[in-house]
């Protein structure tokens, strides 16, 4: 048994190597904030790649609940059934008559608001925490930026001062 056990833990791959598809997944999506905010247009193409990105992590993450063949079908399935209605509401904030009442950074919050609501609720059916938590904090992005975009000259104020406050700082320590 001991031998199993073993074995067991030589075959699971580390805890920050397990972490690395979700980590991936948040970066991914704030580089697509990011540059939708830099250059003022929506990159359907882009929020259209990340939904099968999704889907598959959803899948992977749910695979070791799902013991035999009918449940793993059942999962790929209902998974792909999800992401695809998804897929279908992201289309159609980029419809044009929806992107006439949209500039671009209100079409990627809303994406991502999209995005956030079905991995949250993929996370819910299958059921994953991380997939929950993913979601939540993908949710939490959306006031967040929506925040920092509002207050950009607040924020680079802000920062002015603080490196302002912190340089005349050293330079009055490295004077005594």
């Amino acid at each position: 048994m001991a031998d199993a056990d073993k074995a067991d833990r030589k075959l699971r791959a580390p805890a920050i190597v397990r972490e690395l598809p979700y980590a991936f997944v948040l970066a991914v999506v704030l580089a697509g904030i990011a540059y939708t905010s830099l250059t003022h247009r929506p990159i359907a193409f882009y929020w259209e790649l990340l939904v099968p990105v999704l889907a598959l992590l959803c899948v992977t993450a749910g695979w070791h609940n799902a013991l035999d063949h009918k449940a793993r079908l059942r999962l790929v399935a209902t998974q792909v059934a999800h992401w695809l209605a998804f897929l279908v509401g992201m289309n159609l904030v980029f419809l044009p008559s929806v992107q006439n009442m949209l500039n671009a950074d209100s079409t990627g919050l809303a994406i991502l608001l999209l995005l956030a609501l079905g991995t949250f609720i993929a996370g819910v059916h299958m059921p994953s925490w991380k997939m929950c938590a993913l979601g939540l904090v993908m949710a939490c992005f959306v006031p967040a930026i929506a925040w920092l975009e509002a207050a950009t000259l607040i924020v680079l104020l802000i920062a002015i001062v603080v490196i302002a406050a912190g340089g005349g700082y050293l330079w009055f320590r490295s004077r005594r």
